[in-house]
């Protein structure tokens, strides 16, 4: 019997501690990097950040605004005081008042609590609540707002509210009966609160609600009452029925449509939360002598560095546990330094080849764009592709055209009749243009625009317009047709 042994090798790869934050790091917004950078601060005290030389600056006026404060001082506990003292302080700063646990907020607070912006539903309760409803009534109306969507329109139908007002009403141990009927009245009253038009099932209720609302002497409110009535061929562009129907001729049409066009399609928009999502600029370009120059954003560029302190005491090479501690902080504090480092020639690296490759589009704007892939990217840099992702992920750019995260130039490619490549995104801004440049009489279809598009050697299938124009939130052409 022999005996054999057997030796298999295999190759496995582990990550260490510096490699995983420098990866952790890389990926980061600017914003999440700020608030990493502040827990590191606090966590790690041979960690510290380089403040400003302004900072300096400050700290030396205000030494001087102290001298000064004395030397007043000194002035007043004089003997002889002066009959006009110059007053320099209000009761603001010798009194401040602080709330107690018993007492209401400052007055400021509470009126920036007033200036806040109501949102759709706040705003109709307010009203409701001015109304001389009766209990059940006012708990239609309740359900009714709580129905709204956020263009203002009723998502349910009466038959829903009906029924959610009949189980409240069954909770509370009413025993009244609420039909559709009745909901229908308080619907009525709520369309015509303000903004005119709210609650209204669809588009032809909401301005029908709101010519109601107009006053009889408004001009040609009466021949858009008329349309209303025919608001599917209103819809559809069907001229020559809607004509037919309404026995209005085509000047009494056209000033009809012009008064529908004044009317508020969506009344709750306007209540839409406007609160921006400000994005932070990671890269900064700009042209300079004809050249383009790609800079890192300094404002968000972290400025850290060892404590001095802490790194004298290190150097007394005893062995005790805080000298250790304070060794593998300090270990930590470089490391994390060197990896932000990194993180910035990284991002600098891969946004300065982004704007070489997309030059055209800084030049001229999205027509020029390139086609372009991670891969691309990654081989010209000597990086990953997965490493070139997580720098291109919520990092943003700001350029002379605007702000664009750095993922947007990279896009997919088409073919062209001389054998190159069209960007996808140049498609799009081309696509867009035609139909901004269109008749709108005659509107462009699908296959017109793909036939416009070979002509200038972009060789797509209507099927490939038609998904980009779908994309970019343009109807078809029956649907853009303009009749009157």
């Amino acid at each position: 019997m022999k005996l054999s042994v057997g030796l298999k090798v295999a190759n496995s790869l582990s990550l260490t501690p510096q490699l995983q934050q420098a990866i952790r790091l890389l990926q980061l917004s600017s914003l999440e990097l700020e608030q990493e950078i502040q827990i590191q601060l606090d966590s790690n005290p041979l960690l510290e950040k380089i403040e400003e030389q302004s900072s300096v600056e400050a700290l030396a006026t205000f030494s001087e605004s102290e001298q000064d404060r004395k030397d007043l001082t000194n002035e007043l506990n004089a003997d002889h005081l002066p009959d006009d003292l110059p007053v320099d302080t209000d009761w603001d700063d010798v009194y401040t008042h602080q709330p107690t646990s018993l007492g209401s907020a400052e007055f400021e607070e509470r009126q920036d609590n007033r200036q806040g912006h109501l949102s759709l539903k706040e705003h109709m309760l307010e009203q409701v609540n001015l109304l001389n409803f009766s209990t059940v009534d006012k708990l239609v109306a309740h359900c009714i707002i709580d129905s709204l969507d956020n263009k203002g329109f009723l998502d349910c139908d009466l038959s829903e509210i009906t029924y959610s007002v009949q189980h409240l009403l069954q909770s509370m141990d009413y025993d009244e009966e609420v039909e559709d009927d009745e909901v229908l009245v308080v619907l009525k009253h709520i369309q015509r609160l303000e903004p005119i038009g709210i609650g209204s099932r669809n588009l032809a209720e909401c301005l029908t609600v709101q010519l109601e609302n107009l006053p009889a002497a408004v001009p040609n409110r009466r021949e858009a009452l008329l349309l209303m009535q025919h608001y599917e061929l209103l819809i559809s562009n069907e001229l020559p029925k809607l004509v037919k129907q309404t026995g209005l001729n085509a000047e009494q049409l056209k000033a009809a449509v012009d008064l529908l066009k004044t009317l508020t399609a969506h009344p709750g928009m306007e209540f839409e939360d406007r609160s921006s999502d400000y994005q932070i600029p990671d890269v900064v370009v700009s042209k300079k002598n004809e050249h383009w120059h790609v800079q890192l954003n300094q404002d968000v560029m972290p400025k850290l560095r060892v404590n001095s302190f802490y790194a004298n005491m290190i150097k007394r090479a005893d062995q005790s546990d805080d000298n250790q501690y304070l060794r593998s902080q300090m270990l930590e504090a470089k490391n994390f330094i060197k990896s932000i480092d990194e993180r910035h020639k990284t991002l600098l690296k891969v946004a300065t080849c982004i704007v070489e490759h997309q030059r055209a589009f800084f030049e001229i704007g999205p027509e020029g764009m390139k086609p372009l892939v991670l891969r691309d990217i990654a081989e010209e840099v000597e990086l990953h592709e997965s490493t070139v992702s997580r720098v291109t992920t919520n990092k943003f750019m700001l350029t002379p055209r605007g702000l664009y995260e750095l993922k947007y130039f990279f896009s997919s490619h088409v073919g062209t009749t001389s054998g190159g490549e069209a960007s996808s995104t140049a498609i799009r801004a081309k696509i867009k243009k035609m139909i901004a440049d269109e008749n709108t009489r005659k509107p462009l279809s699908d296959n017109a625009i793909a036939n416009m598009l070979k002509d200038e050697g972009i060789d797509v299938a209507r099927r490939t317009v038609a998904k980009y124009r779908e994309s970019l939130h343009i109807p078809s052409s029956s649907e853009r047709k303009v009749l009157i």
